[in-house]
């Protein structure tokens, strides 16, 4: 998923906020308390917070990767 793609909800988070979200969806789909549709609606936000959070490490390690290089 692109980042484009995620919704803005998920942009506004911070790394922390979209952890611990996903801690809690991750509590929710664990209990398997809910009905089939509550557990595809958890866990699609589930795989967007995923992205989200995978597109902020990326970009990371490319800055620090970028700085690296520069610092040799």
């Amino acid at each position: 998923m692109k980042f484009e793609n995620i919704p803005a909800d998920i942009k506004s988070k911070s790394l922390k906020e979209a952890r611990e979200e996903i801690d809690n969806i991750i509590s929710k789909l664990e209990k398997n308390q809910n009905n089939l549709e509550e557990f595809k609606k958890n866990y699609e936000r589930l795989m967007k917070l995923n992205n989200y959070v995978n597109v902020l490490y990326q970009r990371k390690m490319k800055d620090l990767t970028k700085n690296n290089k520069t610092k040799n």
